[in-house]
């Protein structure tokens, strides 16, 4: 199962109004105001009593070299050999503590895949669940807090 944000937060908070001048949203990259950059990833939760993980899609803030760099290579073959980018975690998921601006690697993956969103070690639930998995019943709340807010 995969659940993830159509745009970056900060895409939401432009005015409606504004978002045809200030930003340029496309399924994988988004560019607002001319001076801040993202990219669509995957946070991959490993689901314990299940063959098949929990994917979170998320948006990471890059920097203008990385972007740019990502950009260049995006339909190269053997792409997944760049280093990591570094960005802040742009998705404002569903989790009691905000998942706002965390700290994370950006790994390229082949031509045709999302690229992998790799979290920093921090204390954040959704790190720990990065690492030690999540069994289907949380998956199963993680999607009625994501359509419910409940």
């Amino acid at each position: 199962m995969c659940l993830g944000a159509p745009a970056p937060a900060l895409w939401y908070q432009i005015p409606e109004e504004e978002r045809e001048s200030r930003t340029l949203l496309g399924s994988d990259s988004c560019v607002i105001d001319n001076q801040h950059y993202f990219v669509l990833g995957r946070i991959v939760l490993p689901v314990i009593d299940c063959p098949d993980p929990f994917v979170w899609l998320a948006w990471v803030s890059l920097s203008p070299e990385n972007f740019k760099r990502a950009g260049e290579v995006w339909e190269t073959e053997g792409r997944e050999n760049e280093p990591p980018y570094f960005g802040w975690l742009q998705s404002a998921l569903p989790y009691a503590q905000s998942t706002l601006s965390l700290a994370t690697n950006v790994v390229t993956r082949p031509v045709g895949e999302r690229p992998l969103i790799e979290m920093h070690e921090c204390n954040h639930q959704l790190y720990v669940q990065t690492k030690q998995g999540i069994t289907i019943v949380e998956v199963q709340e993680i999607v009625e807090r994501a359509f419910h807010g409940t």
